[in-house]
């Protein structure tokens, strides 16, 4: 009897359409699951954006609020309701508050002055102003032009003329 060949016709041709439709799905299985990572990371940034303007809502309203306008200005811009002598406490060690302390009737800041401050305890619109006398100052000195180099003689370049 005749030994029968190890593969048949039969097998290889079912082993090469089985490696076709291997190949042939590879590409759309790989493309499949790359969009479902990005749907899914598309829906968190969604998510994300939603929590942001929910936040902005919140804050929205909290704005609407009167008191709560009050509140920032005195905390922020260092606004005093009439008859408050508002005061920023400084630091023994050199290092000022950044925020005011609660205001005291009649209360004087420590240390003196409040030249003595240094930048990092001043409000906001004292830097502004303080910024702005520099630029005065400076645009009050005299300004020196700069010395033109020498022209070549003999440049016949149009422009220069």
């Amino acid at each position: 009897m005749a030994a029968r060949p190890r593969f048949t016709s039969r097998a290889t041709v079912l082993v090469l359409v089985l490696c076709s439709l291997v190949a042939i799905l590879a590409y759309p299985t790989r493309q499949f699951i790359s969009q479902r990572a990005e749907i899914s990371a598309q829906r968190a940034k969604a998510d994300h954006a939603r929590q942001q303007v929910e936040q902005l809502r919140r804050d929205k309203a909290r704005w609407q609020d009167p008191e709560y306008v009050k509140a920032q200005a005195r905390a922020r811009l260092h606004y005093a309701v009439p008859g408050e002598t508002p005061y920023i406490a400084v630091d023994p060690a050199g290092q000022a508050s950044a925020r005011p302390s609660s205001p005291a009737v009649g209360a004087a800041p420590p240390g003196g002055t409040a030249a003595g401050r240094s930048t990092a305890g001043k409000p906001w619109y004292a830097s502004i102003w303080d910024s702005v006398d520099a630029a005065d100052t400076a645009a009050a000195a005299p300004a020196t032009p700069l010395p033109l180099p020498p022209s070549p003689v003999g440049d016949t370049s149009p422009h220069d003329h």
